[in-house]
């Protein structure tokens, strides 16, 4: 579910989940780990990423 997410909507899915994450409270601080520049700029990028309402219903299922 996360991989069809994220290929609508043209990110990775691990910028998918920290959006979703960010987007989930305004007092949430992610440190997520990284092992490369690349992986820490598409970290960054995932800031910037707006999650439309159905994306949002989607990810909220996979734990329901």
């Amino acid at each position: 579910m996360l991989d069809r997410v994220s290929g609508r909507l043209g990110a990775t899915p691990q910028q998918v989940a920290l959006a979703w994450l960010l987007q989930r409270s305004p007092a949430i601080v992610l440190i997520p780990g990284t092992s490369s520049v690349a992986h820490l700029r598409e970290n960054v990028e995932a800031v910037s990423l707006e999650l439309p309402a159905d994306a949002i219903e989607e990810l909220d299922a996979i734990g329901g």
